[in-house]
C-alpha cells in the first residue's frame, strides 16, 4: 500500500481554480486538499492543475499484448498501464473493455479475466485505474452474465456499439485484416463468419436487450451510452432508452442530437492532437469549436490528453482553464465524481504540475500519492522533504 505525502503547501506556480488561471497555493494532507498552513514547495515556473479524468482508453491492451503473438501477464500490463497514465498526468481512468460476440480479448471470459486482475493488484495501483464494458449490441445470450459481472466487480460505466456489419464488411474489402481479427479471436477467418452469422440472428431481439440492460444499470447506478453512433436516429434511440453519453460520434448530425438533448459528447484527444479523426471521422476540434464536444478522452493514447489541452488554447478555441476542464472537471461531473476534478479545499488530493515552459508533467498525485514524479519538480519536492525530515529532528 502506498502512503501519501507529508502535509505540504505548494507555492509560487499558477493553479486552475474556480475556473481561472491565477497565482496561488494549494496544500495537501491526507489524501485531501485543504487550507491550512504547512510545510511548502516552492513551484515557481510551474503550472498546477487538476488531475486529468478520463472516462474511455484502450492504451492497455499495448501494454498486455505488446505484439499480438506475445501477451504479457494481465497484472503486469494493468502495472504498466497505471504507470503510464500516471506519467502522463491521469488521476482516474477508464479502460474501455469489450464484451463482444467476438471472442478472444474481446469477450466475456477475457473481460473477467482483466476484471479479475484488475482486484488483484488494486493495493499497488497509484491511480484510481477502473474499468468500462464496451458492450456489444448484439450479444444477448450474455445478458444475465453480464448483469452479475458488473455487480460482482462493482462495474459503473456502460457502452453500448454495434460494430457487427463494420467488421462483415471487412471480411469482403480488407481480407486480410478480417484474417488478423479471427486470428486474434483463435478462428479461422471461415469460423469468424459463422460466429457474425450467428450474432446477426440475434438482431430481433437487440431491443429488448437494451431496454433490460437499461433498467437494471438504473437501479445499480451504473451510467451509460453509446460508442461510435452513426447518425442523429442511432443517438436519439439510444438517449430514449437512457443511454445518455455519446462517446465518439462519426458524423455531426449524432453530436448536434446528443448536444440538442442534453447528452454529453466525447471525443478523442487524439484527434484534436493530430487534426483529424484516424479512421476518417469527423474532426474533434470542429465539434469543440462549434460547441458540440463536452469532454475528451484519451482514446489509444495517453499523452495526447494533456497535449490536447494545449493545443485548443494555442488555436484559441478556448483558454487552457477550458480546455483542461474537458478532461478533468467535465468528465468528473459525467461520471458523478464529486470528489475530484477541481481544486478545491476538501477534495481527493488528484493533481497535475506541469512545466509552465516546456509543458513537460512533472509530477502527478493522487489520492495524495506521488504516482509521478520527475525534472527539476523531483528535486523540489526532494527538497522540501529533507528540509521537514531535518525540521523534525
Amino acid at each position: 500500500m502506498h502512503r501519501p505525502l507529508p502535509a505540504l503547501r505548494l507555492t509560487g506556480a499558477e493553479v486552475l481554480r474556480d475556473g481561472r488561471m491565477r497565482p496561488g497555493t494549494i496544500g495537501l494532507a491526507e489524501g485531501r486538499l485543504t487550507d491550512r498552513p504547512l510545510p511548502e514547495v516552492d513551484l515557481s515556473g510551474y503550472l498546477i492543475l487538476p488531475g486529468i479524468v478520463d472516462l474511455h482508453g484502450d492504451a492497455f491492451e499495448r501494454h498486455i499484448a505488446p505484439r499480438p503473438s506475445a501477451p504479457f501477464p494481465l497484472e503486469s500490463g494493468l502495472i504498466a498501464t497505471d504507470r503510464d497514465a500516471a506519467a502522463n498526468g491521469v488521476t482516474t481512468a477508464w479502460m474501455a473493455q469489450s464484451w463482444s460476440w467476438e471472442g478472444g480479448h474481446r469477450g466475456p471470459d477475457f473481460a473477467r479475466r482483466v476484471m479479475r486482475a484488475l482486484d488483484a493488484c488494486r493495493p499497488r495501483m497509484l491511480t484510481d485505474l477502473r474499468v468500462q464494458i464496451r458492450c456489444e449490441t448484439h450479444t444477448t445470450e450474455t445478458a444475465d452474465r453480464l448483469l452479475e459481472t458488473i455487480a460482482t466487480y462493482g462495474i459503473d460505466y456502460v457502452v453500448f456499439n454495434n460494430h457487427l456489419e463494420d467488421v462483415l464488411a471487412a471480411a469482403s474489402t480488407r481480407p486480410g485484416t478480417f484474417a488478423e481479427w479471427a486470428a486474434r479471436a483463435g478462428r479461422t477467418p471461415e469460423a469468424h463468419l459463422e460466429v457474425i452469422a450467428a450474432a446477426r440472428r440475434q438482431t430481433r431481439e437487440v431491443p429488448r436487450y437494451l431496454c433490460r440492460l437499461a433498467e437494471r444499470f438504473d437501479a445499480l447506478g451504473v451510467t451509460y451510452g453509446s460508442h461510435d453512433d452513426t447518425d442523429g436516429e442511432t443517438r436519439e434511440r439510444f438517449s430514449m432508452i437512457g443511454a445518455k453519453i455519446c462517446e465518439f460520434p462519426t458524423s455531426r448530425a449524432a453530436a448536434a442530437l446528443a448536444h440538442a438533448v442534453g447528452d454529453p459528447v466525447l471525443m478523442g484527444a487524439p484527434n484534436i492532437v493530430r487534426g483529424a479523426s484516424q479512421a476518417g471521422n469527423i474532426a474533434a476540434m470542429d465539434l469543440v469549436a462549434d460547441g458540440l464536444c463536452d469532454a475528451l478522452v484519451s482514446d489509444y493514447h495517453y499523452p495526447a490528453l494533456a497535449a490536447a489541452a494545449f493545443r485548443l488554447a494555442d488555436a484559441g478555441v478556448m483558454d487552457l482553464a477550458g480546455a483542461w476542464a474537458m478532461i478533468s472537471t467535465t468528465p468528473a461531473r459525467i461520471l458523478r465524481l464529486a470528489d475530484r476534478g477541481r481544486l478545491e479545499s476538501g477534495l481527493r488530493a488528484d493533481l497535475t504540475v506541469i512545466h509552465r515552459e516546456t509543458r513537460a508533467i512533472e509530477a502527478t498525485i493522487s489520492g495524495g500519492r506521488i504516482a509521478h514524479l520527475s525534472g527539476e519538480a523531483a528535486l523540489r519536492f526532494l527538497g522540501a522533504a529533507d528540509r521537514a525530515a531535518i525540521a523534525a529532528e
